[in-house]
């Protein structure tokens, strides 16, 4: 099937073959906007306003802080904070909290600008990763051919499914999506469980198997968390 300007950053990710492609679309995303508001839209008002307004989750103002030069940070932090003491402190500190301000801090608090976008821009992929797998053999074979989807991808694209997905192919398209998570989580098990036998003394001079690093690829399916570089050793 000929690849249109929606196919093909969906097919880049799936191409990997490698981990969660979920999660290397949300890291694509990441990078994207996190370069986005500290280059070219640093100077743009309704981003500004945005920026200004949402703030961001602690996971992505390390991001921005990382991909972005020192100067448009500052600048991004600067008019965040400036927002933040108009909106939410009392012109006189002699008073009693305002409940409704000390609400509103923690609303405001728990949203991010780029977790938004991104969630926009995910739902929108998967509308295409839903017609590209009911529509393009090729690709439903790749799709069924990923290392794994992680706990909480499965159950997103399982949930957004339900309704992206025509009802006569929602059987079908779960159990590939529920393979690929369940039999990470059965080998997952299987790995961690050796990597505790190992620890027993009868077990001593036996082969540690794939489990020297199964925590860290417990904590990849289960939280997302990346692998490192290097497995930490036994005890």
């Amino acid at each position: 099937m000929k690849e249109t300007i929606c196919t093909i950053p969906i097919n880049d990710i799936f191409e990997v073959k490698e981990g969660c492609p979920f999660c290397r679309m949300y890291d694509m995303l990441e990078n994207q906007y996190a370069t986005f508001i500290t280059g070219s839209a640093m100077m743009d008002p309704e981003t500004r306003v945005a920026t200004n307004e949402k703030g961001f989750c602690k996971k992505h103002f390390q991001k921005i802080t990382q991909v972005g030069k020192r100067l448009p940070n500052a600048l991004i932090l600067q008019t965040h904070m400036q927002k933040i003491l108009e909106d939410y402190f009392p012109k006189n500190t002699h008073s009693k909290p305002d409940k409704k301000k000390l609400q509103a801090l923690q609303d405001m608090q728990h949203t991010c600008y780029i977790c938004d976008r991104i969630q926009h821009d995910v739902e929108h992929f998967l509308r295409t990763v839903f017609k590209e797998w009911e529509t393009n053999p090729q690709f439903r074979k790749t799709y069924q051919e990923q290392e794994f989807i992680c706990l909480d991808h499965y159950r997103m694209v399982s949930a957004i499914s339900l309704k992206g997905v025509p009802a006569k192919h929602q059987a079908d398209f779960h159990q590939d999506t529920a393979d690929l998570a369940k039999k990470q989580l059965q080998l997952l098990i299987e790995d961690t469980t050796h990597f505790c036998k190992m620890f027993d003394y009868q077990s001593r001079g036996m082969d540690w198997g794939n489990s020297r690093d199964a925590i860290e690829r417990d904590l990849r399916f289960l939280a997302g968390i990346p692998l490192p570089e290097e497995p930490k050793p036994e005890e």
